[in-house]
């Protein structure tokens, strides 16, 4: 028994003092402790390339989440860091369809005889074309009437109203007795942010606060568009331009 003392008190001396001591990990492996020193500097930031944007087509959701530096290389924040909150995409909602991207606006080919600066309304397809000469249109998609509420024939922009009031007619009121009999002029306001009446007819060229029903048959005869597009429209036609609905 007196031999043992000197292998117990050595093997006390040894395990409680400041040896580092190694643990075992959940999977069984043996790992050394981590000592961070006081005059260990933290880890230099890390950098990431940003990835190549989808096309977001430009217009409203190009705005909204376009990314200004495109390409660049974006600092991060140095080690540690909390996550960063990215922007998410805006969801339709629930058993809303989203916007067809094939309505967006662009520049393409037109063979029309049609005079730089007519209107010309494909009501079957959805589509506004604005000619441009040189054998080029602007092509916007629309909303048209619904069924038994389409219409055709050659009218001129009579008049144009920045974000207009709205007075629904009788006709309108004696199907829909619900609708308000005036609407000030607004976001909310059902004939957008810009309207061009057509003639002296109840027919408008207006814009919309319901972008996912661009391209479908739903109103009472008037072109529907979307706001941004509307507006754009607005400021490239003049009082007086042909405007021929087929």
């Amino acid at each position: 028994m007196k031999r043992m003392y000197p292998a117990f008190l050595a093997s006390a001396f040894f395990l409680g003092f400041g040896f580092p001591q190694a643990a075992a990990n959940e999977t069984g492996f043996v790992t050394a402790p981590l000592v961070i020193h006081p005059d260990q500097s933290a880890p230099p930031p890390m950098r990431m390339a940003s990835a190549d944007r989808p096309n977001l087509g430009g217009g409203f959701i190009e705005f909204l989440f376009g990314d200004r530096q495109h390409g660049a290389y974006q600092q991060q924040p140095p080690y540690p860091s909390q996550p960063m909150l990215l922007p998410q995409p805006m969801m339709s909602e629930p058993g809303r369809p989203t916007f067809d991207p094939r309505y967006e606006m662009q520049l393409v080919d037109y063979d029309g005889n049609e005079s730089t600066g007519t209107i010309v309304i494909d009501t079957p397809n959805k589509f506004l074309y604005l000619v441009q000469g040189n054998g080029k249109a602007l092509r916007y998609g629309i909303g048209v009437g619904r069924p038994g509420f389409t219409w055709s024939g050659v009218k001129q922009i009579s008049a144009k109203r920045e974000w207009p009031d709205w007075t629904p007619p009788a006709e309108m009121l004696a199907r829909r007795p619900d609708l308000p009999r005036h609407m000030e002029g607004g976001p909310e306001n059902p004939l957008g942010a810009r309207a061009m009446y057509l003639g002296s007819s109840l027919y408008r060229i207006h814009g919309s606060n319901e972008p996912w029903t661009i391209g479908t048959n739903v109103s009472s005869g008037c072109i529907r568009m979307r706001n941004e597009d509307v507006i754009d429209l607005y400021d490239r036609v003049r009082v007086g331009a042909r405007v021929i609905v087929i």
